[in-house]
């Protein structure tokens, strides 16, 4: 599934989906594209609406996102995941949102293939810059999400086509889309050699995060009160309770 958003900004935990594009690409090689508007319930920055060019009228009719996350989660359900920055930005975000809403979607089992990571391990350019230099084509709509979703499958084709040493396998191109072996969505986290969490920002990154929370028991509550996107909390959490 390669999917891209649009949002009222670029804070996991405080900003909102206002669009939704999708591509279902099936192992026989046909494709499905679907793209959803929603009505986050707040104003939408004139920032934002100057990137993407939707603004609040454009969204006053649409759903919520809690009103359609159950069937988005079945969209996405036995999927690995593509994007452009998508490790980074869009699968965290569609994580908080499906928590808010109360949609339980299992982030664990899909790979993900990050094709910026690719991109900037490669050649170090932006997605319109990608898009021309792989399909040799100008990218019209950039930063609408449809536009930047189908522009992100020609790229992940093309950079497949380019690089005889890119393996054209789902484990393989999500392990080298990377950076990181993350815990958690955002990389708060991460593992070892060892498979053990490590804290990966702040004062105690490089630190196993159980020492952490050994020697630091305010740790765990700043954290949880903390602006922090609710997959961390949960697996902190998750560390905190296998400790005891």
């Amino acid at each position: 599934m390669f999917f891209d958003l649009e949002t009222t900004g670029t804070n996991i935990t405080n900003d909102r989906i206002v669009e939704i594009s999708m591509i279902k690409v099936y192992p026989d090689g046909h494709d499905e594209q679907r793209t959803v508007r929603v009505n986050p319930g707040c104003h939408i920055p004139e920032e934002a609406s100057a990137i993407h060019h939707i603004y609040d009228e454009d969204v006053a009719d649409k759903p919520s996102f809690k009103q359609i996350a159950a069937q988005l989660a079945m969209s996405f359900q036995g999927c690995d995941i593509a994007g452009y920055n998508s490790n980074k930005f869009d699968v965290p975000m569609l994580s908080e949102e499906f928590a808010r809403a109360g949609v339980d979607f299992d982030f664990t089992r899909p790979r993900f293939i990050d094709v910026q990571t690719i991109f900037h391990k490669k050649e170090q350019r932006t997605l319109s810059a990608a898009y021309r230099f792989y399909c040799d084509k100008d990218l019209e709509g950039a930063h609408s999400a449809n536009a930047d979703t189908r522009a992100t499958y020609e790229v992940l084709m093309a950079q497949l086509d380019r690089y005889d040493d890119l393996p054209n396998d789902v484990e393989k191109l999500a392990e080298f889309s990377s950076h990181n072996r993350n815990v958690d969505l955002m990389g708060r986290l991460v593992y070892d050699d060892q498979h053990r969490e490590v804290i990966n920002f702040g004062k105690y990154k490089g630190q196993l995060a159980t020492e952490v929370l050994k020697k630091d028991p305010g740790y765990f509550g700043w954290i949880q009160q903390g602006d922090f996107p609710s997959d961390t909390k949960r697996i902190i959490t998750a560390i905190k309770l296998r400790m005891r």
